[in-house]
């Protein structure tokens, strides 16, 4: 058997390309060796395989981790990439990639070659405490789509059997443009518009759905979420979109996208991989030194707080920030001190605060040991 090549270089993007980049990739390569114009030339057959499993692994947030971090070889076996042998497999999960360059129209086709519809995705919105960023979680959600109407089986007619031969187009779901033009005519192929390709026409509408060949549901979906994600991030659930209208058994159903949120609440503030903590001390702990409780990511550690610590100090604790979602390390917990200066003093406070004004080691005396606030943030992000 032949070594996989790496996906990235199938589809000729950097490891660094957005999900934008590869699916203009994936559509330029798709087109050239699509086999509606290379018929009959089985390496030209092969490419197109080998692009759509490429970017079936890479289009997917979690999977292209997984892919970065171990290669073809994912845990257990059995490779990242879907079982593409089939060309109806490529058309039913990427036909929208096409549009309407091959008259697809948006969901691939049958395998009579008639256009196959594809419902639209859905989008929804997911909030994530920092934790479930940093850990991953498996989210339960609530979602309404349109789903298949059983009693016509997606056709929209009564019993799924009440037809007539469409006729604009002969019952073929297609249709011939010819067009004169400076260079001759031109002749153009695309979906029918009276049967939007179904090649039939209902004469008796479905009670159950009015005609539409789908039903409004509510379903409960569990959704793996990867540790690292980050706001804004978009993942996706294939044929968890809405069904087609009319689309019948040939249907198929658009993809949900889950778009991810991130709460802003506790004492911990992200920053990319790292985790922000601000520490308020009093002023003789910052002086004579002492232990402290800071939360974390997971929990809460002890640390100990050295004599003499200056406000603006950054500690680091190594390894309690975020995963990288391609699986590069895992960030660090910044804390921020800050000495609490009190802002009302009684008689006694003041009068022990006045003894030491006078002190020499009270008086500011910072030497080159003593760095700046942009020297350490010079330190952290350089």
């Amino acid at each position: 058997m032949a070594q996989k090549r790496d996906y990235y270089e199938v589809l000729g993007v950097s490891k660094q390309a957005n999900a934008s980049e590869i699916k203009k990739a994936y559509r330029k390569i798709a087109i050239k060796y699509h086999p509606d114009k290379n018929q009959g030339d089985k390496q030209a057959e092969d490419k197109f395989k080998e692009a759509a499993e490429a970017y079936e692994v890479l289009s997917n947030a979690d999977k292209r981790a997984k892919y970065d971090r171990f290669g073809h070889e994912a845990p257990g076996g059995g490779g990242f990439g879907g079982n593409y042998s089939n060309m109806e497999d490529i058309f039913d999960q990427f036909g929208d990639i096409f549009g309407d360059f091959f008259g697809g129209g948006g969901g691939g086709r049958t395998r009579g070659g008639r256009a196959r519809k594809k419902g639209s995705n859905l989008r929804i919105r997911v909030k994530l405490t920092l934790e479930e960023v940093a850990n991953g979680v498996e989210k339960k959600i609530k979602v309404k789509r349109q789903n298949i109407c059983s009693p016509c089986q997606g056709s929209g007619a009564e019993n799924g059997t009440a037809f007539s031969e469409c006729p604009s187009c002969g019952g073929t779901g297609r249709v011939r443009q010819v067009m004169n033009t400076m260079l001759g005519q031109m002749v153009s192929e695309g979906t029918c518009p009276t049967c939007n390709g179904s090649g039939k026409r209902i004469q008796t509408v479905c009670k159950s759905c009015r005609g539409e060949g789908v039903v409004a549901e509510e379903e409960v979906l569990s959704i793996n979420i990867p540790a690292g994600v980050e706001e804004g991030m978009q993942l996706s659930m294939s044929g968890k979109g809405n069904y087609p209208p009319r689309g019948g058994q040939d249907g198929v159903p658009g993809d949900l996208l889950i778009v991810i949120e991130e709460t802003n609440e506790g004492p911990l503030k992200r920053d990319g991989k790292n985790v922000h903590y601000d520490l308020f001390l009093s002023f003789p702990d910052a002086a004579l030194g002492t232990q402290v409780e800071v939360p974390t990511i997971n929990g809460k550690v002890r640390i100990t707080i050295e004599a003499g610590t200056q406000s603006g100090k950054i500690l680091r604790l190594k390894g309690k920030g975020i995963k990288d979602l391609q699986g590069y390390g895992i960030g660090d917990q910044l804390i921020h001190i800050n000495v609490w200066t009190p802002t009302e003093l009684n008689k006694e406070e003041r009068k022990q605060l006045e003894k030491l004004r006078s002190s020499s080691n009270f008086s500011p005396d910072p030497d080159k040991g003593d760095r700046t606030f942009f020297d350490r943030m010079k330190e952290f992000f350089t």
